[in-house]
């Protein structure tokens, strides 16, 4: 049993992925399995919304992997390649009530349009939403012409509502694509350093993966010809997490590639509305002229991670392979969330609420630069800016304990984010998020996180 506190202002979720968390750290092996969503709910008498939003967490952060009609399993990615524990079980805090969290992903509560969203979601309730049919499965036509739009204007990407599927975020987008391409393709590469969720999801499909290098371009493309691969997952725009952006030779060049030996190019356009200094790097799905590139984008970093919605941009050959499994019957986001999210955009708010949101992280990028300039100065070298949530930091000084930075920095009450925890390889960071602070708070948390830093230096 798991000590739950609902009087704790730390939601219950959060609470209980906190310590099923550690519980897999301290005691479970590689490929046991996690008791049912409904067993937890029972023992602990909460909610299966609860142990679910816990399990996704755990699932989203390589903890945990899924089993088709099996249930969740502790990942052997997670003990692998993709998390470096404490080698003493003794130093781990539990405390996670944190001063400041530096999570590189998040947006301030403050920052979504509540009131207007609430406006829209009733009126969508009281005169549009027909709970009397099934929503459709592709997802609802009028939001997908909106997305089109969208992403013809904004990105460049060419598309009609037609190749636009509506999904619950990066990980249904992802994992409906592995099994859309199982019959045809075997083998899968990405970027290493990448995000590893790509590479679990299509690791737990049965797929041969490959880790491909990433240079001051972006994907090593020599090194992937000599792969196997017929598919390749790729942050082109803003590499996660070096930052490195694809210059459009490399694209045409992969491209072409691609296309000379049929395969699928996934682009991963994670964060293309917060860039701060330039315009937005337009997509490689644009240049595609042969259809070999599906485009994933997502409403997570710029408008809210909570209500789960992303979105794919296939190629007619996988339209039809959707349109003929089972996936396309059923709606993968709520009717009331598409139809609020289609006026939202139609009446002008999301284009309104995109410049908002942009100005407020330039000035939030900004003053965490400032700040980390300010404090840390020297000791640190700015790897990653410019684009995102968070701006990444490694040491200037040859060694550095990570571990002990963690360790201290959890000590403090403060919450860090180290780069190979989700991204593999050698390359390490920390990822400085600012997103989910005010701005005012900014100054104050890098002050703080710079004394555990200095100290580190010093031993």
């Amino acid at each position: 049993m798991y000590h739950l506190d609902s009087s704790n202002t730390v939601p219950l979720h959060l609470q209980l992925f906190e310590a099923i968390k550690d519980d897999i750290i301290n005691h479970y092996a590689i490929g046991d399995k996690l008791p049912s969503i409904r067993k937890v709910a029972s023992e602990h008498n909460i909610s299966k919304t609860t142990v679910e939003s816990a399990y996704s967490q755990l699932y989203a952060e390589g903890y945990i992997e899924s089993r088709p009609k099996s249930g969740y399993y502790v990942s052997e990615v997670f003990f692998d390649r993709f998390q470096h524990k404490p080698t003493s079980t003794k130093t781990k805090i539990l405390d996670i009530n944190y001063k400041y969290d530096f999570f590189p992903a998040q947006l301030h509560k403050e920052d979504f349009p509540l009131k207007l969203w609430k406006r829209i979601f009733t009126k969508v309730m009281t005169e549009e939403v027909d709970f009397g049919t099934y929503p459709n499965g592709q997802g609802e036509l009028a939001l997908r012409e909106q997305i089109a739009k969208y992403v013809q204007n904004s990105r460049g990407v060419h598309c009609d509502a037609e190749h636009i599927i509506i999904t619950h975020g990066f990980i249904d987008s992802i994992e409906l694509l592995a099994k859309l391409c199982k019959s045809k393709y075997q083998h899968f590469a990405q970027e290493i350093p990448g995000y590893h969720i790509a590479h679990k999801v299509f690791s737990s499909y049965g797929y041969k993966t490959y880790d491909i290098g990433v240079d001051k371009d972006g994907l090593d493309i020599d090194q992937f010809k000599k792969s196997a691969a017929q598919m390749v997952y790729i942050t082109p725009s803003h590499q996660y997490p070096t930052g490195a952006t694809m210059p459009i030779a490399n694209r045409l060049k992969l491209i072409e590639y691609m296309h000379s030996i049929g395969g699928l190019i996934i682009e991963d356009d994670y964060d293309s509305e917060l860039t701060y200094y330039n315009r937005p790097i337009p997509s490689l799905q644009g240049l595609d002229k042969h259809e070999c590139v599906a485009y994933l984008g997502t409403f997570a970093k710029a408008l809210s991670p909570s209500i789960r919605v992303g979105y794919m941009v296939l190629p007619s050959r996988l339209m039809s392979a959707y349109k003929e499994s089972y996936d396309a019957h059923f709606a993968r986001v709520s009717l009331t969330t598409q139809l609020t999210l289609e006026a939202f955009m139609r009446q002008g708010h999301w284009d309104r609420h995109i410049r908002r949101i942009r100005i407020l992280n330039k000035k939030k990028h900004q003053t965490m630069k400032d700040a980390l300039l300010k404090y840390l100065g020297e000791s640190c070298q700015i790897v990653s800016q410019g684009a995102g949530l968070s701006i990444l930091i490694v040491p200037t000084c040859s060694t550095f304990d990570w571990q002990k930075l963690q360790i201290l920095s959890e000590e403090k009450k403060i919450k860090i984010y180290l780069a190979k925890e989700r991204s593999g390889g050698e390359f390490e960071a920390v990822r400085m998020g600012f997103g989910g602070f005010r701005l005012d708070e900014i100054d104050g948390a890098v002050e703080k996180f710079s004394k555990i830093w200095d100290s580190i230096r010093e031993t």
